[in-house]
């Protein structure tokens, strides 16, 4: 499994070097930064990362949210069954799920994730904080899914569908769908994102997703 922590436009300093120390603590080390509003390596950020300095050294700054084989978002502001995007699994659920290439994503410390940002996620993970205080510190949320995933792995033997058999079973899916009578468009595509919903959570292995291509071929 490897992990990449994706922070979106972060505008504390200190946070970021906060982040690089916890990420450090569980032994996790690729840091990403979509268009900071801070210096990632100012001295406010290196005082803050103590021992992880090579996490802040070695951190991407690019424009826009990586490929990666799965991403997750992370959200303080949940939806209901009808708010597909935002319907979330815990940190727990998170932490038997993950295999591959995984992308966690933080939002902004002022306005969390916009709702684009959190579409292009495979699914959403929250933190069950107090709904009288929901949203968390930045790098304390970071610090708890960490933790989560730091957990011993038993599958780790177990090769994972890759994101170009993911997108090849949607593509499968969504001709299949396309060939289907719907009363409206919008729930031709609320199918279309509940699949990519189901498939992004269920962690498909090599072999799975082997035999859902051969089904979905065979419906045509």
């Amino acid at each position: 499994m490897s992990i990449s922590i994706i922070l979106i436009e972060p505008k504390n300093s200190g946070n970021v070097g906060a982040i690089a120390r916890s990420m450090a603590n569980f032994g996790f080390s690729k840091l990403i930064l979509v268009n900071p509003k801070c210096n990632h390596l100012s001295q406010t950020a290196r005082n803050r990362a103590k021992w992880a300095q090579d996490v802040l050294k070695k951190a991407k700054v690019v424009n826009k949210i990586p490929k990666l084989q799965t991403l997750v978002a992370t959200t303080a502001k949940i939806g209901t069954d009808y708010n597909i995007p935002r319907s979330p699994i815990s940190p727990a659920q998170l932490s038997s799920v993950c295999k591959g290439n995984i992308g966690l994503i933080f939002g902004r410390e002022s306005i969390g994730l916009t709702n684009q940002e959190i579409q292009q996620a495979d699914f959403v993970v929250t933190i069950p904080a107090s709904k009288k205080y929901p949203v968390m510190n930045l790098s304390h949320s970071v610090a708890i899914l960490l933790y989560e995933l730091s957990k011993e792995n038993h599958t780790a033997h177990i090769i994972p569908a890759s994101k170009a058999d993911k997108a090849q079973i949607l593509k499968l899916l969504n001709k299949t769908l396309n060939k289907m009578s719907f009363a409206t468009a919008s729930k031709k595509q609320t199918q279309k994102t509940i699949w990519k919903r189901i498939l992004g959570k269920s962690f498909l292995t090599k072999r799975e997703a082997f035999a859902l291509m051969g089904f979905f071929k065979k419906l045509k």
